[in-house]
């Protein structure tokens, strides 16, 4: 096609995994379909080995410090942030979300709004987690004994099937905010949104290695993140479909005690969330201090 036809030809998206801050392609080189709901190609996404995933812990492990060592402030200001970049790229999300989901223009476009207004919600509960989950205990002598909730750690996400960003947003906002890292894996019908929105985590103020997505088979990448032992939590609501994949990842993951989020049988997204997924991997710190001293 020459130029001074006026036409040009069109550039594919090359869609990438978002691991430590950077854009790695899988290490096995493996790429999958991905297909509308009518079954036309949208693109080909990143099929991630357990390699990839082995990478994203040691990253999310080694981003883990400075993450929750942050202000609670600190992080609802960088969270907000990420919400301002989805708003830029508000009508982007709404055609990746709409070929992902078989929606209508409009609806595609309401549950975009509902996961930016969902992401702002989480981020304003970044400096008041500590007034619900904690506070001062009564106690029989002269002592102070406060109780403090702090950060899990890693947290493997395995994203809902269903719901491209809103449910995304609606599972990996509350692990971050309290100041964990995470390990996601989007989902496995429909990545597309995930691996966007890993471009709007990179131009935002989220540190490197906070937040990482893989792309790829569900019960592949569930499996070695579920034995890890530098996991700490893992929230199993990507399995939902699949019984027995979530009993397998339950079993593995009792090998170091993780804390395992189970799947619920359905779930609304649109609906208020509630503080549930925000408590749900924190530890509660207590701490006894003499009166006087």
């Amino acid at each position: 096609m020459s130029e001074k036809s006026g036409a040009r030809l069109s550039v594919f998206k090359t869609y990438k995994l978002f691991v430590g801050g950077k854009f790695p392609r899988s290490e096995s080189g493996r790429v999958y379909q991905v297909t509308d709901s009518q079954g036309g190609w949208l693109a080909n996404a990143p099929l991630s080995s357990r390699k990839d995933a082995r990478d994203a812990v040691v990253a999310a492990r080694k981003a883990f410090p400075g993450w929750s060592g942050a202000t609670a402030y600190n992080r609802g200001q960088v969270l907000y942030r990420v919400a301002e970049m989805l708003t830029g790229r508000r009508e982007q999300f709404a055609d990746e979300v709409a070929a992902a989901e078989g929606l209508d223009r409009e609806a595609a476009l309401a549950a975009v709004d509902t996961a930016i207004g969902r992401w702002v919600w989480y981020a304003g509960w970044s400096d008041k987690i500590a007034q619900v989950a904690g506070g001062a205990n009564p106690v029989a002598g002269p002592f102070f004994n406060l109780s403090v909730p702090e950060p899990t750690g890693v947290v493997a996400v395995l994203a809902p099937q269903d719901s491209s960003l809103l449910g995304l947003v609606s599972v990996l906002a509350p692990v971050v905010v309290s100041g964990n890292t995470a390990v996601v894996v989007t989902s496995e019908r429909a990545p597309l949104p995930a691996l966007s929105l890993a471009e709007v985590l990179a131009t935002s103020d989220v540190p490197g290695g906070v937040v990482n997505i893989l792309s790829g088979r569900t019960a592949e990448l569930g499996a070695p993140l579920a034995a890890h032992q530098d996991v700490n939590a893992i929230d199993l609501t990507g399995a939902a479909g699949d019984a027995a994949l979530a009993t397998e990842l339950e079993t593995a993951a009792a090998g170091n005690l993780k804390r395992v989020r189970r799947p619920a049988a359905a779930e609304d997204w649109s609906a208020d969330p509630g503080t549930g997924r925000l408590l749900s991997f924190v530890e509660t710190k207590t701490v006894w201090h003499p009166i006087g001293i």
